[in-house]
């Protein structure tokens, strides 16, 4: 089982506090309550009490509210004791946000952060902030079924759009997880220098490999005598299967191979498993699934049980036969507690193609995409490393932005083409986050032009200069609840039950990155940040190259969580 660290233990990991969103919820629900005090009582019903503002609309003068039907059904007529309002302007402790004006108006009552000194307290001290807000131990596993031998070895030309849809799911969820403190593998283990892991290298995918010459065939026999010597062996089925082939058991006896069915339903009732399959029943082991469960058994051999967790990544169309694998590996006496992160499958519009052909053909239009735009400077080995981290962006972000339930649907027609610019996903998030180190290059050669002096200490400088509604939003939207956000997965499945499925939200990270992207794109088409160089301007100029920063740093860490490293120009 997973496990959250101690207070304790979490200190040596993170040892300055962040103020969130959700704390400062939670304060203001107790205090609305009168009884900020007892934490214990604050239920997530209570979280509905006030409501985090994120549109710049309504950020223009409030930043949380609660509405007025909270408010007529706390306090009769809606009137808010002024006890509680002052309750609520004097909140503070770890985590909460500093208050600062608060107001009782026609929509309810609104609460506004004290922004100057919010924005000091983050860009001062933004490290807790880039980083998920727990760290957690436990063992995970991640088993992607499509990467399974079957017949022969998987190849790029091999494997289908829902299948690479796994893969790149898989990949996430690790990276993801082990920023939360997990400790994670894959599975399997894949040839070294074989097709499919150099396909993989592309789209940087750094999966485990054995030598060619590697077997496991010890695993398999383990896996085999298991499951005939298995408690839920249906012994009663086998025969009856072989006399309604006219099969003699004492022929049987003279070297005839056996069959081996498993009871999966036994296995299940035995297990209070919730959320198989109902029709799973007896079932034939095939030479493919012994192979897969020795993968399996290779792979937690050196992992502690009781604190491992196997995650099943595979599409919608296997979840059938991947609940049929996890039971005949518990059958088989694995004990790893097993969860089914099932995908929706990949649809394109009257073209079938594998993912080989989909990767190239996104290649092919990212170079177009350059050559149209930057000419003939799009040649050498810089150009080649930038094409393929943009193909792999834009490849990525099409597979990830989805809730992993729901199906997708992908233009591959040859002439969509792709475009560096316009909120499209991956390009228009790698394209914002070159603009950043642009910016930051433009600054430092003025630093050494004599143009402009470093960026003092943030303690010297007057953050009452932020007055851009732009720059709040960026504050209070993406760069305080990141930390949240990296938080999540771990959360899912540290708090949620026992059922076969998980939902761990893999698309958030995408969405995320896409709407910082807009909003930043916008902010920085309106605001010039590198200004003249005059000492009166250079107090809003470190501001702001204090704001970015965070902002540029915050792209690093989002991108390391989909394994895609930042483009330095573009």
């Amino acid at each position: 089982m997973l496990r959250e660290v101690t207070d304790t233990e979490l200190s040596e990991y993170k040892p300055e506090l962040c103020t969130d969103t959700v704390s400062t919820v939670k304060a203001l629900s107790g205090a609305l309550r009168r009884d900020a005090e007892n934490e214990a009582e604050i239920s997530r019903e209570r979280e509905k009490l006030w409501f985090k503002e994120s549109s710049a609309k309504n950020l223009r003068n409030r930043d949380f509210l609660s509405p007025n039907t909270v408010l007529t059904t706390l306090y009769a007529g809606g009137e808010v004791p002024s006890d509680v309002l002052s309750g609520v302007r004097s909140l503070h402790g770890s985590g909460v946000l500093p208050i600062g004006a608060t107001e009782v108006t026609a929509e309810g009552l609104r609460v506004c952060v004290d922004r100057c000194a919010a924005f000091k307290g983050v860009l001062c001290g933004i490290t807790p902030y880039l980083r998920p807000a727990a760290q957690r131990q436990g063992c995970i596993l991640i088993n992607c079924p499509a990467l399974h031998t079957k017949q022969t070895i998987p190849s790029p030309d091999t494997l289908a759009l829902g299948q690479l849809r796994t893969v790149l799911i898989a990949d996430h969820l690790g990276a993801h997880l082990r920023r939360q403190g997990y400790t994670v593998s894959f599975c399997p283990a894949l040839p070294q220098d074989s097709d499919i892991v150099n396909f993989l290298k592309t789209l940087g995918i750094d999966w485990p490999t054995v030598p060619v010459s590697w077997t496991n065939e010890d695993r398999e026999e383990k896996m085999k005598n298991a499951l005939e010597n298995s408690t839920y062996r249906d012994r009663e089925i086998e025969r009856g299967k072989r006399r309604s082939r006219g099969e003699e058991i004492e022929g049987e006896k003279r070297g005839i191979k056996e069959e081996v069915r498993i009871n999966l339903k036994q296995v299940v009732q035995d297990g209070n498993v919730q959320g198989y399959d109902p029709s799973l029943g007896s079932c034939t082991v095939q030479r493919e699934a012994s192979c897969h469960l020795a993968q399996l058994d290779s792979a937690t051999a050196d992992l502690p049980v009781s604190m491992a967790t196997v995650l099943h990544v595979t599409s919608c169309q296997d979840e059938f036969r991947q609940q049929q694998t996890a039971m005949l590996w518990r059958a088989a006496g694995a004990t790893a507690a097993q969860r089914l992160v099932i995908c929706g499958p990949v649809k394109t519009l009257g073209i079938q193609m594998n993912a080989a052909q989909y990767l190239q053909l996104r290649k092919a239009q990212m170079k177009e995409a350059s050559e149209m735009k930057y000419g003939d400077q799009v040649e050498g080995q810089t150009w080649d490393d930038i094409i393929r981290v943009m193909t792999s962006a834009t490849v990525r972000f099409e597979l990830l932005s989805t809730v992993h339930t729901s199906p997708v649907t992908l233009d591959v027609q040859r002439d969509s083409g792709v475009s560096t610019k316009g909120p499209r996903g991956g390009v228009f998030v790698m394209y914002n986050c070159a603009r950043l180190h642009t910016l930051f290059s433009s600054y430092e050669k003025g630093v050494e032009q004599g143009h402009y002096p470093e960026i003092p200490e943030g303690a010297e400088l007057d953050f009452s200069a932020l007055k851009e509604e732009g720059e709040w939003l960026l504050l209070f939207n993406y760069l305080i609840p990141f930390s949240e956000l990296l938080d999540q997965s771990g959360q899912i499945l540290w708090h949620e039950g026992g059922s076969a499925r998980v939902n761990l939200r893999t698309e958030q990270v995408c969405r995320f990155l896409v709407s910082l992207s807009k909003d930043f794109s916008s902010y920085y088409n309106r605001v010039h940040v590198l200004g003249e160089p005059l000492p009166h301007l250079f107090n809003q100029m470190f501001c702001r190259l204090l704001l970015l920063r965070a902002l540029r740093e915050l792209y690093h860490s989002a991108l390391d969580s989909l394994n895609l490293p930042p483009i330095p120009q573009l």
